[in-house]
């Protein structure tokens, strides 16, 4: 089952196996800002009301509807992409805070600041992105499942040279961190005991400005992570406190774009897809500031 935000405001719900959706019940809306980890035991959807087509209902927010209090994302976790990199493989996960600013909807354009258009810098990261439901704080990886309401697809756009010593000092909050450099969506799919989220396929395109179509860039599973989603949860968790609603992206496969020969950079007038089999599909055009 997975859930979402129209266009004209309504969550709706959309069953398991089942080709449209159906309003929210008010009693699952409550629970949105209480409880959402709730939400997966509620009665969610009125499935007496007219069913709505998901695809024409979507709309521009985010997922989730509000902004994540808190939003981390994890960097050299596919060892196809510590590999294409170059990058050292890390021993524990390699944690980045990422501004809750950044968050976009899925249809809502990413916008490149002035100081990375002198030069093509800008490069894509799908996502799986887990959103926690229930508030963890020392968790076990044993548990740490038990505290996540579900997945949905992010794009960790990120600015290359404000990553390196170049602008960013070597760190990379700042470079992650733009207004728009998080798009989130379109939908979240609960977690559940049918829901494995290491075996998720992902991928992403790139449509350049002019191109008849879009270019397949990155093609993965969530199976090459180097630390899953239960490590994850647990290791961030410890002496920290995940409030519900916090965000974690989980790192990127291979085939990003300052990997490949020539270079492939986001530049206005592009677009980019970002996808993930059985959670659904980011759309963003990309404009200049």
């Amino acid at each position: 089952m997975r859930w979402f935000k129209a266009a004209e405001g309504r969550w709706l719900v959309q069953p398991a196996g089942s080709a449209v959706a159906y309003p929210m019940t008010a009693s699952a809306l409550a629970l949105l800002a209480e409880a959402p980890l709730l939400i997966d035991r509620a009665t969610c959807f009125d499935a007496a009301a007219a069913p709505v087509d998901p695809h024409a209902a979507l709309g521009r927010a985010p997922v989730p509807g509000l902004r994540p209090p808190v939003m981390y994302a994890i960097g050299a976790n596919y060892r196809q992409h510590i590999e294409e990199a170059g990058l050292d493989t890390p021993s524990l996960p390699l944690i980045i805070g990422k501004a809750a600013t950044s968050v976009t909807g899925p249809r809502s354009p990413i916008v490149i600041p002035r100081s990375c258009l002198a030069k093509p810098e800008v490069d894509f990261e799908v996502e799986l992105a887990v959103i926690i439901g229930k508030t963890a704080r020392n968790v076990s990886e044993t548990d740490a499942l038990a505290h996540v309401l579900g997945y949905t697809v992010a794009n960790d756009v990120s600015a290359r040279r404000w990553q390196d010593k170049r602008k960013g000092g070597g760190q990379w909050t700042r470079a992650k961190s733009f207004d728009t450099f998080c798009p989130l969506g379109p939908s979240v799919l609960l977690a559940h005991a049918a829901v494995d989220p290491g075996q998720l396929a992902l991928s992403s395109a790139v449509r350049k400005r002019g191109a008849d179509g879009f270019a397949t860039m990155q093609s993965g599973r969530t199976s090459d992570m180097l630390f899953d989603v239960r490590r994850l949860v647990s290791f961030l968790s410890e002496a920290t406190t995940l409030p519900p609603w916090t965000v974690i992206l989980t790192g990127t496969p291979a085939g990003v774009g300052f990997t490949r020969v020539p270079p492939v950079f986001l530049e206005p007038g592009d677009e980019i897809r970002a996808r993930i089999d059985g959670i659904g599909e980011l759309q963003n055009a990309v404009v200049g500031e």
